[in-house]
Protein backbone atom coordinates (compact mmCIF):
# COMPACT_ATOMS: atom_id res chain seq x y z
CA UNK A 1 0.00 0.00 0.00
CA UNK A 2 1.58 3.15 -0.87
CA UNK A 3 0.15 7.00 -0.03
CA UNK A 4 1.18 9.59 -2.60
CA UNK A 5 0.86 12.93 -4.25
CA UNK A 6 0.19 11.26 -7.85
CA UNK A 7 -2.60 12.15 -9.58
CA UNK A 8 -4.02 8.26 -10.31
CA UNK A 9 -4.99 5.97 -7.29
CA UNK A 10 -6.91 2.84 -6.77
CA UNK A 11 -6.93 -0.71 -6.77
CA UNK A 12 -5.22 -3.59 -8.58
CA UNK A 13 -6.85 -7.59 -7.95
CA UNK A 14 -8.16 -6.93 -5.26
CA UNK A 15 -9.23 -10.31 -3.12
CA UNK A 16 -10.74 -9.37 0.38
CA UNK A 17 -12.61 -11.84 2.93
CA UNK A 18 -15.04 -11.38 6.17
CA UNK A 19 -14.52 -13.28 8.89
CA UNK A 20 -17.22 -16.02 8.82
CA UNK A 21 -17.65 -15.92 5.13
CA UNK A 22 -16.67 -18.89 3.26
CA UNK A 23 -16.51 -16.62 -0.04
CA UNK A 24 -14.55 -13.79 -0.95
CA UNK A 25 -15.99 -10.59 -1.07
CA UNK A 26 -13.88 -9.42 -4.16
CA UNK A 27 -12.20 -11.59 -6.74
CA UNK A 28 -9.43 -9.73 -8.19
CA UNK A 29 -11.15 -6.55 -9.01
CA UNK A 30 -9.51 -3.38 -9.83
CA UNK A 31 -10.45 0.16 -9.89
CA UNK A 32 -8.78 3.38 -10.56
CA UNK A 33 -9.60 6.74 -10.76
CA UNK A 34 -7.75 10.57 -11.47
CA UNK A 35 -7.70 13.29 -9.97
CA UNK A 36 -10.76 15.81 -10.19
CA UNK A 37 -12.90 12.71 -11.63
CA UNK A 38 -16.74 12.97 -9.86
CA UNK A 39 -17.90 9.14 -9.62
CA UNK A 40 -21.41 7.35 -8.40
CA UNK A 41 -20.83 3.70 -7.33
CA UNK A 42 -24.23 2.09 -8.02
CA UNK A 43 -25.42 -1.68 -6.57
CA UNK A 44 -27.97 -3.71 -4.66
CA UNK A 45 -27.10 -3.91 -1.03
CA UNK A 46 -24.52 -6.09 0.32
CA UNK A 47 -22.47 -5.95 -2.57
CA UNK A 48 -19.52 -4.08 -1.37
CA UNK A 49 -19.30 -0.45 -2.33
CA UNK A 50 -18.90 0.51 1.14
CA UNK A 51 -16.14 -2.13 1.53
CA UNK A 52 -14.46 -1.08 -1.81
CA UNK A 53 -14.52 3.11 -0.93
CA UNK A 54 -12.81 1.58 2.57
CA UNK A 55 -9.91 -0.39 0.94
CA UNK A 56 -9.58 3.00 -2.04
CA UNK A 57 -9.05 5.10 1.13
CA UNK A 58 -6.88 3.26 2.68
CA UNK A 59 -9.03 2.09 5.86
CA UNK A 60 -9.25 -0.91 4.76
CA UNK A 61 -6.52 -2.74 5.88
CA UNK A 62 -5.26 -0.15 7.85
CA UNK A 63 -7.66 0.64 10.40
CA UNK A 64 -9.89 -2.49 9.99
CA UNK A 65 -7.97 -5.66 9.60
CA UNK A 66 -9.16 -8.08 6.97
CA UNK A 67 -7.35 -11.27 5.12
CA UNK A 68 -7.03 -9.06 1.86
CA UNK A 69 -4.63 -9.37 -1.03
CA UNK A 70 -3.67 -7.01 -3.66
CA UNK A 71 -0.84 -6.32 -6.32
CA UNK A 72 -1.02 -2.63 -5.62
CA UNK A 73 -2.91 -0.28 -3.18
CA UNK A 74 -2.39 3.54 -4.37
CA UNK A 75 -4.32 5.60 -1.85
CA UNK A 76 -4.47 9.88 -2.00
CA UNK A 77 -2.42 11.98 0.79
CA UNK A 78 -5.20 14.14 1.46
CA UNK A 79 -8.94 12.37 1.89
CA UNK A 80 -11.99 12.41 4.09
CA UNK A 81 -14.33 9.64 4.37
CA UNK A 82 -18.73 9.93 5.48
CA UNK A 83 -20.15 7.34 6.53
CA UNK A 84 -23.17 5.57 6.03
CA UNK A 85 -23.35 5.60 10.24
CA UNK A 86 -22.82 8.98 11.38
CA UNK A 87 -22.37 7.87 14.64
CA UNK A 88 -19.45 5.56 13.89
CA UNK A 89 -16.97 8.50 13.05
CA UNK A 90 -17.54 11.04 16.62
CA UNK A 91 -14.51 11.38 18.47
CA UNK A 92 -15.73 14.25 20.56
CA UNK A 93 -19.39 14.32 22.93
CA UNK A 94 -20.32 17.95 22.00
CA UNK A 95 -21.17 19.21 18.10
CA UNK A 96 -18.60 22.06 18.71
CA UNK A 97 -15.76 19.99 19.89
CA UNK A 98 -15.95 17.40 17.24
CA UNK A 99 -15.19 20.45 14.29
CA UNK A 100 -12.57 21.94 16.58
CA UNK A 101 -10.91 18.68 17.30
CA UNK A 102 -10.09 18.40 13.40
CA UNK A 103 -9.63 22.34 12.92
CA UNK A 104 -6.88 21.38 16.12
CA UNK A 105 -5.28 18.72 13.77
CA UNK A 106 -4.97 21.41 11.15
CA UNK A 107 -3.44 24.03 13.62
CA UNK A 108 -6.11 26.25 13.23
CA UNK A 109 -5.66 28.95 15.93
CA UNK A 110 -8.59 29.17 19.04
CA UNK A 111 -9.10 32.87 18.49
CA UNK A 112 -10.09 31.58 14.74
CA UNK A 113 -12.35 28.62 15.57
CA UNK A 114 -15.72 29.83 16.35
CA UNK A 115 -16.46 31.68 13.37
CA UNK A 116 -14.92 28.45 11.45
CA UNK A 117 -17.38 25.99 13.41
CA UNK A 118 -20.36 28.30 12.54
CA UNK A 119 -19.08 28.57 9.02
CA UNK A 120 -18.76 24.95 8.46
CA UNK A 121 -22.17 23.99 10.27
CA UNK A 122 -24.10 26.71 7.89
CA UNK A 123 -22.63 25.14 5.06
CA UNK A 124 -24.46 21.89 5.93
CA UNK A 125 -27.41 23.69 6.85
CA UNK A 126 -27.07 22.57 10.67
CA UNK A 127 -28.74 24.56 12.97
CA UNK A 128 -28.18 24.52 16.68
CA UNK A 129 -30.15 25.45 19.80
CA UNK A 130 -26.42 26.20 20.89
CA UNK A 131 -23.11 24.73 18.77
CA UNK A 132 -22.11 23.41 22.30
CA UNK A 133 -24.64 20.73 22.34
CA UNK A 134 -24.38 16.72 23.17
CA UNK A 135 -24.06 14.97 19.74
CA UNK A 136 -26.34 12.39 21.13
CA UNK A 137 -29.36 14.40 21.75
CA UNK A 138 -29.04 14.90 18.26
CA UNK A 139 -31.89 13.54 15.75
CA UNK A 140 -30.41 11.17 12.94
CA UNK A 141 -29.88 13.76 10.11
CA UNK A 142 -28.93 16.39 12.51
CA UNK A 143 -25.83 14.10 12.79
CA UNK A 144 -25.53 13.16 9.12
CA UNK A 145 -24.91 17.02 9.10
CA UNK A 146 -22.83 17.04 11.44
CA UNK A 147 -20.25 14.21 10.47
CA UNK A 148 -20.34 16.00 6.74
CA UNK A 149 -19.15 18.99 8.27
CA UNK A 150 -16.44 17.69 10.16
CA UNK A 151 -15.24 16.15 7.41
CA UNK A 152 -15.74 19.38 5.05
CA UNK A 153 -13.68 20.98 7.81
CA UNK A 154 -10.69 18.86 6.70
CA UNK A 155 -10.52 20.42 3.38
CA UNK A 156 -9.64 17.19 1.66
CA UNK A 157 -8.47 16.97 -2.02
CA UNK A 158 -10.18 13.78 -2.15
CA UNK A 159 -13.80 12.98 -1.01
CA UNK A 160 -15.27 9.47 0.02
CA UNK A 161 -19.25 9.53 0.79
CA UNK A 162 -20.81 6.76 1.76
CA UNK A 163 -24.39 7.37 1.88
CA UNK A 164 -24.27 10.97 3.33
CA UNK A 165 -27.74 11.54 2.74
CA UNK A 166 -29.29 8.46 4.31
CA UNK A 167 -30.96 10.29 7.59
CA UNK A 168 -32.09 13.76 5.49
CA UNK A 169 -34.97 14.85 4.75
CA UNK A 170 -35.88 16.39 1.29
CA UNK A 171 -34.57 19.78 1.80
CA UNK A 172 -31.49 19.06 3.11
CA UNK A 173 -30.62 16.49 0.59
CA UNK A 174 -30.78 19.25 -1.91
CA UNK A 175 -28.72 21.44 0.24
CA UNK A 176 -26.09 18.83 1.60
CA UNK A 177 -25.67 17.55 -2.55
CA UNK A 178 -25.58 21.52 -3.71
CA UNK A 179 -22.60 22.09 -0.77
CA UNK A 180 -20.73 19.32 -2.46
CA UNK A 181 -21.31 20.21 -6.08
CA UNK A 182 -19.85 23.50 -5.10
CA UNK A 183 -16.97 22.59 -3.29
CA UNK A 184 -16.47 19.81 -4.94
CA UNK A 185 -15.59 21.93 -8.13
CA UNK A 186 -11.72 21.36 -7.52
CA UNK A 187 -11.79 17.87 -5.88
CA UNK A 188 -12.13 14.16 -6.29
CA UNK A 189 -15.60 12.73 -5.41
CA UNK A 190 -16.15 8.98 -4.76
CA UNK A 191 -19.94 8.78 -3.76
CA UNK A 192 -22.02 5.80 -2.54
CA UNK A 193 -25.59 6.68 -3.16
CA UNK A 194 -29.24 5.33 -3.62
CA UNK A 195 -31.30 9.06 -3.69
CA UNK A 196 -29.11 9.73 -7.07
CA UNK A 197 -31.53 12.35 -8.41
CA UNK A 198 -29.13 15.40 -7.29
CA UNK A 199 -26.25 13.71 -7.59
CA UNK A 200 -26.55 12.71 -11.17
CA UNK A 201 -25.85 16.90 -11.94
CA UNK A 202 -22.19 16.94 -11.72
CA UNK A 203 -21.71 13.51 -11.51
CA UNK A 204 -19.49 12.35 -14.75
CA UNK A 205 -18.48 8.39 -14.11
CA UNK A 206 -20.96 5.99 -12.99
CA UNK A 207 -19.75 2.61 -11.44
CA UNK A 208 -21.91 -0.70 -11.94
CA UNK A 209 -22.00 -3.65 -9.73
CA UNK A 210 -24.18 -6.86 -9.81
CA UNK A 211 -25.05 -8.59 -6.11
CA UNK A 212 -21.70 -10.42 -6.38
CA UNK A 213 -19.73 -6.76 -5.66
CA UNK A 214 -18.49 -7.32 -9.74
CA UNK A 215 -18.56 -4.32 -11.91
CA UNK A 216 -20.16 -5.13 -14.99
CA UNK A 217 -20.53 -1.13 -16.24
CA UNK A 218 -18.26 1.47 -16.26
CA UNK A 219 -18.65 4.62 -18.03
CA UNK A 220 -20.02 7.85 -18.70
CA UNK A 221 -23.27 8.53 -17.01
CA UNK A 222 -25.67 9.08 -19.45
CA UNK A 223 -24.30 6.46 -21.52
CA UNK A 224 -23.83 3.98 -18.97
CA UNK A 225 -27.12 4.57 -17.52
CA UNK A 226 -29.06 4.32 -20.76
CA UNK A 227 -27.81 1.02 -22.37
CA UNK A 228 -27.81 -0.85 -19.10
CA UNK A 229 -31.02 0.26 -17.73
CA UNK A 230 -32.65 -3.84 -17.58
CA UNK A 231 -29.55 -4.28 -15.67
CA UNK A 232 -30.57 -1.86 -13.40
CA UNK A 233 -33.53 -3.43 -12.65
CA UNK A 234 -32.40 -6.85 -12.54
CA UNK A 235 -30.08 -6.21 -9.52
CA UNK A 236 -32.83 -3.43 -8.02
CA UNK A 237 -30.56 -0.35 -8.21
CA UNK A 238 -32.14 3.01 -8.12
CA UNK A 239 -32.25 5.03 -11.12
CA UNK A 240 -33.99 7.92 -12.66
CA UNK A 241 -37.54 6.56 -13.17
CA UNK A 242 -37.62 3.80 -11.41
CA UNK A 243 -40.88 4.45 -8.91
CA UNK A 244 -42.89 4.85 -12.29
CA UNK A 245 -41.73 1.31 -13.27
CA UNK A 246 -42.90 -0.01 -10.43
CA UNK A 247 -46.55 1.70 -9.60
CA UNK A 248 -46.97 0.79 -13.61
CA UNK A 249 -47.07 -3.20 -12.11
CA UNK A 250 -48.51 -2.18 -8.99
CA UNK A 251 -51.65 0.21 -10.45
CA UNK A 252 -54.96 0.92 -8.32
CA UNK A 253 -52.95 -0.08 -5.15
CA UNK A 254 -55.50 0.23 -2.53
CA UNK A 255 -54.12 3.12 0.51
CA UNK A 256 -58.01 3.46 2.49
CA UNK A 257 -58.39 2.26 5.94
CA UNK A 258 -61.52 2.07 6.90
CA UNK A 259 -61.70 0.58 10.56
CA UNK A 260 -62.23 2.60 13.33
CA UNK A 261 -61.32 0.85 15.84
CA UNK A 262 -59.07 2.72 17.93
CA UNK A 263 -55.54 0.81 18.55
CA UNK A 264 -53.55 3.68 20.69
CA UNK A 265 -54.97 6.94 22.39
CA UNK A 266 -53.01 9.75 23.21
CA UNK A 267 -54.30 12.73 25.75
CA UNK A 268 -52.15 15.42 26.58
CA UNK A 269 -48.94 13.63 26.11
CA UNK A 270 -45.48 14.82 26.38
CA UNK A 271 -42.10 13.78 25.37
CA UNK A 272 -39.16 14.87 27.31
CA UNK A 273 -34.99 14.80 26.35
CA UNK A 274 -32.89 16.63 28.75
CA UNK A 275 -35.82 17.37 31.12
CA UNK A 276 -36.74 19.35 27.72
CA UNK A 277 -40.17 18.96 26.37
CA UNK A 278 -39.28 17.85 23.04
CA UNK A 279 -43.01 16.73 21.81
CA UNK A 280 -46.50 17.50 22.94
CA UNK A 281 -49.86 15.62 21.32
CA UNK A 282 -52.95 16.95 23.02
CA UNK A 283 -55.01 14.30 21.34
CA UNK A 284 -53.98 11.86 18.54
CA UNK A 285 -55.86 8.16 18.08
CA UNK A 286 -54.27 5.56 15.64
CA UNK A 287 -56.98 3.16 14.36
CA UNK A 288 -56.90 -0.96 13.62
CA UNK A 289 -55.45 -1.17 9.87
CA UNK A 290 -53.89 2.33 9.32
CA UNK A 291 -50.43 3.35 7.72
CA UNK A 292 -49.53 6.47 9.37
CA UNK A 293 -46.48 8.06 7.96
CA UNK A 294 -44.93 10.79 10.11
CA UNK A 295 -43.07 13.52 8.17
CA UNK A 296 -41.28 16.72 9.17
CA UNK A 297 -37.77 18.51 8.69
CA UNK A 298 -34.78 16.83 10.27
CA UNK A 299 -34.91 17.86 14.01
CA UNK A 300 -38.38 18.26 14.15
CA UNK A 301 -39.29 15.51 17.04
CA UNK A 302 -40.91 12.70 15.06
CA UNK A 303 -38.04 9.78 16.46
CA UNK A 304 -39.19 11.70 19.83
CA UNK A 305 -42.49 11.06 19.00
CA UNK A 306 -42.47 7.93 18.82
CA UNK A 307 -39.62 7.03 20.87
CA UNK A 308 -42.10 8.65 23.44
CA UNK A 309 -44.78 6.27 22.60
CA UNK A 310 -42.85 3.20 23.12
CA UNK A 311 -41.39 4.43 27.02
CA UNK A 312 -37.88 4.75 25.83
CA UNK A 313 -38.01 8.38 26.66
CA UNK A 314 -39.54 10.48 29.93
CA UNK A 315 -43.30 11.17 29.03
CA UNK A 316 -46.03 12.93 30.88
CA UNK A 317 -50.07 12.52 29.58
CA UNK A 318 -51.79 9.18 29.09
CA UNK A 319 -50.98 6.69 26.32
CA UNK A 320 -53.62 4.21 25.93
CA UNK A 321 -53.50 0.83 24.00
CA UNK A 322 -56.42 -1.29 23.24
CA UNK A 323 -54.28 -4.30 24.73
CA UNK A 324 -54.06 -5.07 28.17
CA UNK A 325 -49.95 -5.89 27.36
CA UNK A 326 -48.82 -4.08 24.45
CA UNK A 327 -45.70 -5.31 24.87
CA UNK A 328 -46.67 -8.65 23.26
CA UNK A 329 -48.41 -6.80 20.46
CA UNK A 330 -45.83 -3.75 19.46
CA UNK A 331 -42.59 -4.03 17.90
CA UNK A 332 -40.43 -1.29 17.63
CA UNK A 333 -37.39 -0.72 14.70
CA UNK A 334 -35.11 1.44 15.59
CA UNK A 335 -33.76 4.26 13.19
CA UNK A 336 -29.61 3.01 14.19
CA UNK A 337 -30.47 -1.15 13.78
CA UNK A 338 -27.39 -1.86 16.00
CA UNK A 339 -29.20 -0.28 19.09
CA UNK A 340 -31.44 -3.54 19.01
CA UNK A 341 -29.15 -6.16 18.30
CA UNK A 342 -28.34 -8.29 21.75
CA UNK A 343 -26.55 -11.36 20.16
CA UNK A 344 -23.80 -12.11 18.40
CA UNK A 345 -25.17 -13.79 15.23
CA UNK A 346 -27.43 -13.22 12.60
CA UNK A 347 -30.21 -16.14 12.84
CA UNK A 348 -29.86 -15.91 17.22
CA UNK A 349 -30.89 -12.52 16.84
CA UNK A 350 -34.26 -13.26 14.66
CA UNK A 351 -34.86 -16.10 17.16
CA UNK A 352 -34.15 -14.61 20.09
CA UNK A 353 -37.75 -13.21 20.38
CA UNK A 354 -39.33 -16.52 19.47
CA UNK A 355 -37.22 -17.81 22.68
CA UNK A 356 -38.11 -15.51 25.21
CA UNK A 357 -42.13 -16.37 23.85
CA UNK A 358 -40.77 -19.98 25.03
CA UNK A 359 -41.80 -21.32 21.44
CA UNK A 360 -40.50 -24.91 20.27
CA UNK A 361 -37.30 -25.41 18.77
CA UNK A 362 -38.85 -27.04 15.80
CA UNK A 363 -40.91 -23.77 15.15
CA UNK A 364 -37.91 -21.25 15.74
CA UNK A 365 -36.27 -23.04 13.29
CA UNK A 366 -38.91 -22.80 11.17
CA UNK A 367 -39.56 -19.05 11.54
CA UNK A 368 -35.40 -18.02 11.20
CA UNK A 369 -35.19 -19.57 8.41
CA UNK A 370 -38.43 -18.12 6.76
CA UNK A 371 -37.33 -14.80 7.66
CA UNK A 372 -33.17 -15.58 6.21
CA UNK A 373 -34.62 -16.17 2.72
CA UNK A 374 -37.25 -13.46 2.66
CA UNK A 375 -35.20 -11.21 3.84
CA UNK A 376 -31.64 -12.26 1.85
CA UNK A 377 -29.78 -13.11 4.63
CA UNK A 378 -28.99 -16.63 4.21
CA UNK A 379 -25.66 -16.42 3.28
CA UNK A 380 -25.09 -13.82 6.58
CA UNK A 381 -26.84 -15.88 8.83
CA UNK A 382 -23.41 -16.83 10.70
CA UNK A 383 -22.35 -13.57 10.72
CA UNK A 384 -22.18 -11.03 13.81
CA UNK A 385 -24.55 -8.15 13.42
CA UNK A 386 -22.03 -5.64 13.20
CA UNK A 387 -21.02 -7.22 10.31
CA UNK A 388 -23.45 -6.23 8.42
CA UNK A 389 -24.05 -3.06 5.68
CA UNK A 390 -26.09 -0.97 6.74
CA UNK A 391 -28.90 -2.39 4.28
CA UNK A 392 -28.53 -5.78 5.82
CA UNK A 393 -28.47 -4.40 9.18
CA UNK A 394 -31.56 -2.77 8.59
CA UNK A 395 -33.39 -5.75 6.89
CA UNK A 396 -32.40 -7.58 10.27
CA UNK A 397 -33.92 -4.95 12.57
CA UNK A 398 -37.04 -5.03 10.52
CA UNK A 399 -37.15 -9.00 10.38
CA UNK A 400 -36.54 -9.24 13.54
CA UNK A 401 -39.64 -7.12 14.89
CA UNK A 402 -41.81 -9.04 12.35
CA UNK A 403 -40.93 -12.66 12.80
CA UNK A 404 -43.09 -12.26 15.95
CA UNK A 405 -46.51 -11.07 14.36
CA UNK A 406 -47.06 -7.97 16.10
CA UNK A 407 -50.78 -6.39 15.43
CA UNK A 408 -48.37 -3.11 15.61
CA UNK A 409 -45.39 -1.79 13.75
CA UNK A 410 -43.60 1.25 14.44
CA UNK A 411 -40.36 1.97 11.89
CA UNK A 412 -37.99 4.46 12.20
CA UNK A 413 -36.50 5.01 8.55
CA UNK A 414 -37.07 1.44 7.56
CA UNK A 415 -36.03 1.55 4.64
CA UNK A 416 -32.82 3.97 4.38
CA UNK A 417 -30.15 1.98 3.19
CA UNK A 418 -31.67 -0.19 0.73
CA UNK A 419 -31.52 -0.37 -2.79
CA UNK A 420 -34.50 -0.50 -4.78
CA UNK A 421 -35.17 -4.42 -4.80
CA UNK A 422 -35.75 -4.32 -1.08
CA UNK A 423 -37.12 -1.36 -0.39
CA UNK A 424 -40.26 -2.79 -2.37
CA UNK A 425 -40.26 -5.87 -1.11
CA UNK A 426 -40.13 -4.47 2.29
CA UNK A 427 -43.19 -1.83 1.21
CA UNK A 428 -44.74 -5.00 -0.48
CA UNK A 429 -44.97 -7.10 2.63
CA UNK A 430 -46.08 -3.86 4.93
CA UNK A 431 -49.07 -3.27 2.77
CA UNK A 432 -49.85 -6.85 3.00
CA UNK A 433 -49.72 -6.80 6.44
CA UNK A 434 -51.69 -3.65 7.02
CA UNK A 435 -54.35 -4.96 4.83
CA UNK A 436 -54.49 -8.43 6.99
CA UNK A 437 -55.06 -6.01 9.81
CA UNK A 438 -51.62 -4.62 11.55
CA UNK A 439 -51.46 -1.04 12.32
CA UNK A 440 -48.34 0.32 10.82
CA UNK A 441 -46.55 3.81 12.21
CA UNK A 442 -43.32 4.64 9.94
CA UNK A 443 -41.56 8.08 10.26
CA UNK A 444 -39.90 8.14 6.91
CA UNK A 445 -38.28 11.21 4.57
CA UNK A 446 -39.33 8.84 1.28
CA UNK A 447 -42.29 11.02 -0.47
CA UNK A 448 -43.06 8.33 -2.68
CA UNK A 449 -43.90 6.37 0.35
CA UNK A 450 -46.20 8.47 2.07
CA UNK A 451 -48.14 8.78 -1.67
CA UNK A 452 -48.11 5.35 -2.75
CA UNK A 453 -48.66 3.78 0.71
CA UNK A 454 -49.92 5.82 3.64
CA UNK A 455 -53.95 5.91 4.66
CA UNK A 456 -52.96 9.04 6.67
CA UNK A 457 -49.87 11.54 7.26
CA UNK A 458 -48.42 13.30 10.38
CA UNK A 459 -46.38 16.72 9.63
CA UNK A 460 -44.61 17.46 12.57
CA UNK A 461 -42.86 20.81 13.11
CA UNK A 462 -40.97 22.27 16.46
CA UNK A 463 -42.34 19.16 18.46
CA UNK A 464 -46.07 19.30 17.45
CA UNK A 465 -48.38 17.62 14.69
CA UNK A 466 -49.23 20.83 12.85
CA UNK A 467 -51.27 18.49 10.64
CA UNK A 468 -53.21 15.29 10.41
CA UNK A 469 -54.25 14.22 7.03
CA UNK A 470 -56.37 11.29 5.13
CA UNK A 471 -53.83 10.78 2.38
CA UNK A 472 -55.48 11.62 -0.91
CA UNK A 473 -52.74 10.67 -3.31
CA UNK A 474 -54.32 7.65 -4.72
CA UNK A 475 -56.88 9.68 -6.86
CA UNK A 476 -53.54 11.53 -8.32
CA UNK A 477 -51.98 7.97 -8.90
CA UNK A 478 -55.58 6.51 -10.75
CA UNK A 479 -55.66 8.91 -13.03
CA UNK A 480 -52.13 8.59 -14.05
CA UNK A 481 -51.31 11.92 -13.02
CA UNK A 482 -47.55 12.40 -11.86
CA UNK A 483 -47.46 14.36 -8.41
CA UNK A 484 -44.22 16.28 -7.63
CA UNK A 485 -42.00 15.23 -5.08
CA UNK A 486 -42.36 18.20 -2.80
CA UNK A 487 -45.75 18.59 -3.74
CA UNK A 488 -47.35 15.38 -2.99
CA UNK A 489 -49.02 15.60 0.47
CA UNK A 490 -50.92 19.24 0.38
CA UNK A 491 -51.44 20.68 4.14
Amino acid sequence: MSSNNKEEWGVTNLRLAFPKKKTMHFKDLSFHYVKGEKILLLGPSGCGKSTLLQVLSGLIPKSVELPMRTESQDIPESWGFIFQDPETQFCMPYADEEIAFVLENRRTKCEDMPSLIQHYLDMVGLKLEKNHQLIRTLSGGMKQRLAVASILALEPEVLFLDEPTALLDPKGTEQLWQTVQRIGKDRTLLIVEHKIDHVLDFIDRVILFNQNGEIFADGPKAETLRRYQDKLDEFGIWHPGIWDDYEKNHPGNQITANSKEPVLELDHFMVMRQKKVKFTADKLCIHRGEWVTVIGENGAGKSTMIEGIMNLLRTRGKIRWVFDHPEDHVQFVFQNPEYQFVTDQVDAELGFSLKVNNLTEEEIYKRVNEQLLRYALEEQKHQHPFQLSVGQKRRLSVASALITYPDVLILDEPTYGQDARNTFALLDLFQQLREEGTTIIMVTHEMEIVRHYATRVLKIKDGRIVDDSVNNSGEEKKSGQRVDQHEQIIF
